[in-house]
């Protein structure tokens, strides 16, 4: 048995900033990383 899951991602307007921070602090870096996935699983459709 297969089930599928829908989710939707909400992101607030201070995350798409988060690449333009300082990329020398770990959370900032990851948070940065995390956010430019979360973008890239939207355009390819796996996320709405």
């Amino acid at each position: 048995m297969c089930y599928t899951i829908s989710v939707k991602v909400y992101l607030d307007n201070c995350c798409y900033n988060r690449p333009y921070d300082d990329q020398s602090y770990l959370r900032i870096s990851l948070e940065s990383q995390a956010k430019l996935y979360v973008q890239h699983l939207i355009r390819e459709k796996k996320l709405d």
